[in-house]
Formats: C-alpha cells, structure tokens, sequence
C-alpha cells in the first residue's frame, strides 16, 4: 500500500491546528521538535512540515498528495488547485488597509499608488478588475511597516483581529476576499493515492461535523414530542425513551453549535425539561 504525503506548515498556529484536526481524525502522529518529516504509525500517511509559502508548488509539481494551507496562498500561488474541504480554522482576511489619516472613499483613490504586499498575484487581479493601476512594492514580512517608513502608501496583507494594523496607524478599508485553512490536493496524486485521499477526507468530515454540533438530551412530556422534533431537524430522527413518570419520555439528538442557545430557547419554550448538553468527539453519517 502506497503512503500519502501530506503537507503542512511547520510552525505557528496553522502547524498546531492541522496537526490537532489529523490527530482527532485518530492518525498517530510522531512530531518531534525541529523534524521536517514524520510518519504516522496507524495510517499511511507521511507528514512534510515545509514554510507555508512553499507549499503550493509542492502540491503543482506532485512533491506532496495534499496538504493543509491557507486558502490565501493557493489564491495567490496555487493555480488550479483543487481544494476539497475547507477546514474551519486559521480565518483571516486579505485586505487593503492605508494609514488613518488617509481620507479614503473607494478603490479609485489609490489609483496610481504604491501598494506594499505579500501577495502581488491577488493585488493585480483585485486592482485590474476595478479599473484601477498600481505600483506594487513587493515585500515578504513586516508588510504594515511600509507606509510609516515611505515605501508605499497602502498595503495589502491578510488581517485576522486587526491589532496589528492598529499598532502602525493603519485602517482596513477593502477585504478583497476571507480565508481559512483548507485540504488541498495535488493534481498529479495517484489513483491509489486518492483512495487514501477519500477515506482521511471522511474522517476529517466526522470530526468537522461534531466540532459544529452538541449532544442535547432532555425531558419531554409525551404530547410535545412533535413539536420538539420540529425544533431539532439535525439528524434523520429523534431518539426517544419512555421515562419512569408516566406522559414523559427521554428526547436524545444533536443541536447546531452556531444556533445553540436560539434553539434551546425554543425547546425550553415547547416544554422541554433537564436539558443536557454534551460535546461530540465525532460525527458520522
């Protein structure tokens, strides 16, 4: 049996989040310190810790199967990079931000200005599609420094809470498109490889899914049942159980995390009693 190569970055927070989401997947991983490459000792599959802006290239040449990298570098770098689910951690934003004091009103006010960025692909496609030419000042780290210092009169970088652009007096004034983490896949992978593929993109579905969902467990009075099942519409069907105290019953199903306490609100509304919530470490359908 052939073994996936996978890619991920090799430090930072999107190297402890990939490594977390495999490892709930239930792949064993040994990644000791300063390693760039470790196996897994219960799934064929071969870790390559690489800088995050390599990764792309890697994927096109087939050096790696797939990898976990921000959907941002694939904009920029990635070409026709499949991406196959999207994962739900690392979300930022690309955006333009110019300093404070700078009277901004649209995109057509930095027509002519030099742009300080990381990403000089996604800002000639931003600017050429709204009609607007640039200089772009191409520069790798330390991106927000460029005005303060006289190199550019804006910028363009990924923002994730914007501390960092209030730091350097700078403001977000365009999100030019939002990011997060996503599987990739090369498109030279193998048909052998891709079988692997399918069955880590299943688990890593499982664990998304319980990631978005609560286990809820309460007590309903017989004649409310339907009305609560209207409520709860996760899964296929409620699970039901009759309790000691006859007219009542146990009510078991899932509950979405994003709509959690609107939902509980109503349940408690149709006479739900002792409810109980609980996390789901996995979730398959």
């Amino acid at each position: 049996m052939s073994t996936l190569k996978i890619a991920i970055q090799k430090s930072g927070r999107l190297n402890e989040d990939s490594i977390q989401i495999l490892k709930d997947a239930g792949i064993s991983i040994d990644n000791g310190i300063d390693q760039l490459k470790a196996e897994a000792s219960n799934f064929p599959l071969e870790v390559l810790y690489l800088r995050n802006s390599d990764i792309p290239q890697y994927l096109i040449d087939g050096v790696v199967d797939i990898a976990i990298v921000g959907d941002n570098l694939l904009v920029e770098k990635g070409g026709d990079i499949e991406v196959i689910q999207k994962l739900g951690f690392s979300k930022c934003k690309v955006s333009v931000a110019v300093p404070k004091t700078f009277n901004y009103k649209s995109v057509q006010d930095l027509d002519g200005m030099r742009i300080a960025t990381s990403y000089p692909k996604t800002v000639l496609d931003f600017f050429s599609s709204k009609g607007v030419t640039v200089d772009i000042h191409q520069i790798s780290g330390s991106v927000e420094i460029a005005p303060n210092i006289g190199l550019a009169d804006a910028i363009v970088d990924i923002v994730s809470s914007g501390s960092t652009l209030f730091k350097n007096n700078l403001k977000e004034v365009e999100v030019i498109f939002k990011s997060e983490a996503v599987l990739a896949v090369s498109p030279k992978v193998s048909p052998e490889s891709q079988k692997i593929i399918d069955t880590l993109k299943f688990r890593i579905e499982s664990v998304l899914r319980a990631r978005k969902s609560k286990y809820i467990l309460m007590n309903i009075p017989n004649d409310k049942i339907d009305a609560v099942g209207k409520i709860l519409p996760v899964l296929r069907s409620l699970t039901v159980l009759p309790l000691a105290q006859e007219g009542w019953s146990s009510v078991h199903s899932v509950i979405d995390k994003d709509t959690f306490w609107d939902v509980i609100d109503q349940l408690k509304e149709a006479g739900a009693e002792g409810i109980l919530v609980c996390p789901i470490e996995k979730m398959v359908l």
